[in-house]
């Protein structure tokens, strides 16, 4: 069986704006537009689109699951305006002060690893792009291609990092 490829989003700094820490208001949650027509490349490339999002907010008490959903709702149906298709969301809910080690907190390759088997991917042939470093060694932990980018930097400008 053919493996599948995919292309993982960091979401705040990448997807919507970076708050400077948690998004914890929907009306705070503003989609970067600029990356519309580089994610719909990508997707027309073969790549699945996924998000891996640390949300340790929701350990703190300062958003609800349902808030969370409705971010991660109006982000998809923002992309698909555009054709394009967000496959998975995943979301570590987790804080190490508030509740201890999981295996999804990036670094850790846990949300990856979880993409990886229920779509059958090819670690080699995918892509976890992110605005920290955490995001790079998650991606590494996962045998993933990892990318670095800066804070709110549009897409476009690493699309000829991708194959």
């Amino acid at each position: 069986m053919q493996k599948n490829k995919a292309v993982f989003l960091d979401r705040d700094g990448v997807l919507n704006r970076e708050l400077g820490d948690y998004v914890c208001k929907f009306e705070d949650f503003h989609v970067h537009e600029h990356n519309f027509k580089p994610l719909k490349e990508l997707q027309d490339r073969g790549y699945l689109l996924m998000i891996a999002t640390n949300q340790g907010g929701l350990a703190k008490g300062w958003y609800t699951v349902d808030i969370l959903d409705q971010m991660h709702e109006h982000l998809k149906n923002e992309y698909l305006k555009y054709g394009i298709k967000i496959t998975a969301v995943y979301y570590c809910p987790h804080h190490p002060n508030f509740t201890g080690d999981c295996d999804c907190r990036k670094p850790k390759p846990g949300m990856l690893l979880k993409g990886i088997q229920e779509y059958n991917l090819d670690p080699s042939l995918c892509y976890f792009i992110g605005d920290k470093v955490t995001d790079v060694e998650a991606a590494d932990a996962a045998g993933v291609n990892g990318i670095k980018i800066e804070i709110d930097q549009p897409l476009s400008e690493i699309l000829h990092f991708i194959a």
